[in-house]
């Protein structure tokens, strides 16, 4: 079984960090993912944002604390996770999803996010993740040729060492 999100947004807040009773440090981030459409029989382009909760652990949480603002563009991966609670309010039982993030990588150009000097890289738990650039397939570009078919005999003589 599966339970993988993979996001790229722009957070919409400064983070939310706390520290728990057992020392963990915990940080949450609203993270807005806008898809585009294009009606043909309208002519009109229409956005609709989703907005996301990710939760940041540990070092993760660290790297949200000190890094990412309002506006940075990030990119996540982690896992779904539904939570309950009681609102105190209304005395009612609540609902959400939250995403637990694994890996965060700070996107956009160096001046986009105020990490001058931290370079942009990926933190993910445990280990450092390069950032994730798009790919995109060159296009119009030949095929590859095959080597040409070279007798070894004919070249004993000119080996190069």
């Amino acid at each position: 079984m599966v339970n993988k999100v993979i996001l790229i947004g722009n957070v919409g807040a400064d983070p939310e960090v706390r520290t728990l009773e057992n020392g963990t440090k915990v940080a949450r981030i609203r993270v807005a993912t806008t898809e585009r459409f294009f009606n043909r029989e309208t002519q009109e382009r229409r956005d609709h944002t989703e907005w996301h909760s990710v939760t940041l652990r540990r070092g993760l949480a660290d790297v949200a604390d000190k890094y990412i603002r309002k506006g940075s563009q990030v990119y996540i991966e982690g896992r779904l996770r539904s939570r309950e609670w009681e609102d105190p309010a209304t005395q009612t039982k609540r609902y959400g999803i939250d995403i637990m993030a694994d890996v965060l990588n700070m996107l956009g150009r160096r001046g986009d996010n105020p990490t001058e000097g931290y370079g942009g890289g990926g933190i993910s738990s445990p280990q450092v993740n390069q950032p994730v650039a798009p790919y995109s397939a060159p296009q119009n570009t030949p095929a590859p040729q095959s080597a040409p078919v070279v007798d070894p005999a004919d070249d004993a003589d000119d080996l190069p060492f």
